[in-house]
């Protein structure tokens, strides 16, 4: 594992805490469900490498950047391990993960994370709408359903990076309009591959504020995707 990781700018410091991490990770997977991904390689590409990409394509120094349903911590807490000038809010709807995430930033020592559990489409009605200068998600939704969540707490100038799979090109297609009506374009897409391991990054620049009345409840969102 800790081979890998020294081939993608990490330094010493960077790596032992990415190790602590994935100890934790493993050890609270015992009796809770964080992830399916049990070998350290796998969790070294799969997570780790999967969740650094965006800095290859976005500068993240000093900039707040909120993960939404962020599970065990994919991508922010990678992010803010590699850019610790990040302010990082990490966002899960199970208070149990939030626990793990907790546990995990105090044992890191990491400064300006804080861990919220909420949910997306109440936060973004709330003080905190377009307030961050970048949102990430690589939550199973799909991207129009995503970008409902996620574009409303980007501040105009900022950045939504969706992490997807090899393909996505349907749900880009799908989401062009959903986009548009709240304040972003797609700016660019870029394919990512580690090892056999293919997935990719959507960068969607938010161009405008988002209408107020998104982002919907989510019984409304999940129900009829803005299209």
């Amino acid at each position: 594992m800790i081979d890998i990781l020294k081939g993608y700018g990490l330094g010493e410091d960077e790596i032992k805490k990415l190790v602590i991490y994935k100890d934790l990770l493993l050890e609270w997977n015992k009796v809770m469900n964080l992830t399916a991904i049990t070998d350290e390689r796998e969790i070294a590409v799969k997570h780790f490498i999967d969740s650094l990409a965006p800095l290859s394509y976005i500068d993240f120094k000093n900039k707040s950047v909120i993960d939404v349903g962020t599970g065990a911590g994919f991508p922010g807490l990678p992010l803010k391990i590699a850019e610790n000038s990040i302010k990082l809010t990490l966002l899960d709807s199970l208070s149990k993960r939030i626990g793990f995430l907790k546990e995990v930033t105090s044992a890191l020592q990491l400064e300006d994370v804080n861990c919220i559990h909420g949910r997306a489409e109440e936060l973004g009605q709330t003080d905190l709408r377009e307030t961050f200068h970048i949102s990430t998600s690589r939550a199973v939704a799909s991207l129009p359903v995503l970008s409902e969540f996620c574009l409303p707490l980007v501040k105009v100038g900022g950045y939504f990076i969706a992490l997807k799979g090899p393909d996505p090109s349907e749900e880009i297609a799908l989401s062009q309009n959903a986009v548009s009506k709240l304040g972003g374009e797609i700016e660019d897409v870029k394919t990512v591959t580690t090892d056999d391991y293919s997935h990719t990054l959507i960068f969607i620049y938010k161009k405008a504020p988002t209408p107020s009345k998104y982002p919907r409840s989510f019984s409304k969102i999940k129900k009829s995707p803005i299209k």
